[in-house]
């Protein structure tokens, strides 16, 4: 079932003369507004764009910039805003978005659309896990689910107990929730014999954090589930950007409200589709915050631009691969945390928590990887697993196992990276 099909399945060439007319339309709002971006666009006008090729021509809109304006300077007119959503600003000043009802509204549907493609509807109970706060998750999946009409049971983060029994109590068909907490339902479930196979949950929708086909597998096999790779950031207007559908071909960025380029992230030369780098995004709909061209740091590729099994015909990109701020180089290799998964849990011994400790002893640069002690994790398993990373890396990683529940269980993002070398 398709929310809106019109726009869901429009043709590509109608898909990019909505999103021209949309640019422009973004420009000029930009351009008349009191935002403090707007000095950017002084020697362009929006009728010199007459292709999307000349989008190219405008510059990149970063982070940076956005902090700078704190707390609405960049905002476009402070008079139509509704309320707000900011990043965590764990790294320094958080980025506001401000919203404007329109905005509010717009992003209910692309929601509503990503419930939809993940095969849910107004006949499902939802039981949203992100906090409901400045962090845009919980509120994002609510209007989504509220847009269809669906049983929504807003439980927001954390009482990992509670959330299983609701699971059951209220029959529970849809979670959603960032990635790394279903291991934490999983472990949890262990603890207590509760069986997922007993309850009427079969889809989740994960987000907010890098995730590998490694873990999907695990999730899906353990809670007997259908997972779905959902994207989104507070500066872009939130969760629900885009998502994978059944036939998990790749996530489909809505067209009609964003337009998606990939750049080399050192050269910022823009790169032919099926090629790796940064994901560049410009948004079409968005009144207090519209953003040209922003550098979101996230790593992935164009898959297709034709038409999916599911029947969309907006473009598919790849599951994220990282950030560019996440890769880590250590003894002159570079590579992602999600490289390091992707081996972890090919080992059905080792169990879903682990922890990337980055030190300097003595000039040179070590790995010590800390997994937790799983029944069954043998010498042999061991010895792999060393070999299966140095092929990766091309130089030994210290592996340290220590007993269940000694690494941190966070009731947000899972901080798999801890770097002790001197910046």
């Amino acid at each position: 079932m398709i929310f809106n099909e019109h726009f869901e399945t429009m043709p590509q060439e109608e898909i990019q003369k909505l999103q021209l007319d949309r640019l422009k339309q973004t420009l000029s709002l930009i351009k008349n507004s009191n935002s403090s971006l707007k000095s950017k666009y002084d020697s362009i006008e929006p009728d010199d764009i007459k292709s999307l090729d000349d989008l190219k021509k405008l510059p990149f809109t970063t982070k940076e910039e956005l902090r700078e304006a704190y707390p609405l300077n960049h905002i476009t007119y402070t008079d139509k805003i509704v309320r707000i959503h900011t990043s965590s600003g764990t790294t320094g000043t958080p980025v506001v978005n401000a919203m404007s009802q329109s905005d509010v509204e717009n992003w209910a549907e692309i929601v509503a659309r990503c419930f939809y493609a993940a095969g849910v509807d107004k006949k499902d109970r939802i039981q949203i896990m992100p906090s409901f706060g400045l962090f845009n998750g919980g509120f994002g999946f609510h209007f989504g689910a509220q847009k269809i009409g669906a049983f929504i049971i807003p439980m927001g983060a954390g009482r990992t107990l509670l959330q299983l029994k609701f699971i059951k109590d209220f029959q529970t068909t849809a979670i959603c929730s960032i990635a790394s907490y279903p291991q934490r339902l999983i472990e949890v479930a262990k603890q207590n014999n509760f069986d997922f196979s007993k309850t009427n949950l079969r889809v989740a929708i994960l987000g907010a954090e890098t995730w590998s086909d490694e873990l999907r597998a695990r999730i899906e096999s353990q809670m007997r589930v259908k997972t779905f790779d959902i994207i989104g950031m507070t500066e872009t207007g939130g969760v629900g950007m885009g998502i994978d559908c059944e036939a998990k071909s790749g996530i489909h960025i809505w067209e009609d409200h964003y337009i998606a380029e990939i750049v080399d992230p050192n050269t910022l030369n823009p790169l032919d589709d099926g090629k790796e780098g940064e994901l560049v995004i410009t948004t079409l709909t968005r009144e207090g915050l519209p953003l040209i061209r922003y550098r979101t740091k996230d790593i992935t590729k164009i898959v297709s631009r034709d038409k999916c099994d599911c029947g969309r015909t907006h473009l598919r990109v790849s599951r994220l691969k990282g950030r560019t701020d996440d890769m880590l180089k250590v003894k002159g290799v570079n590579f992602y945390p999600s490289q390091i998964e992707q081996i972890l849990l090919q080992y059905e011994t080792i169990g879903p928590y682990y922890q990337i400790v980055l030190e300097n002893t003595k000039g040179k640069d070590e790995i010590t990887i800390i997994l937790e002690k799983t029944n069954g994790f043998s010498s042999e398993a061991r010895n792999r697993l060393e070999n299966a990373l140095y092929d990766l890396l091309g130089f030994h990683c210290i592996l340290q196992i220590v007993p269940e529940n000694t690494i941190q269980r966070m009731p947000g993002k899972m901080v798999r990276v801890i770097d002790k070398r001197q910046k």
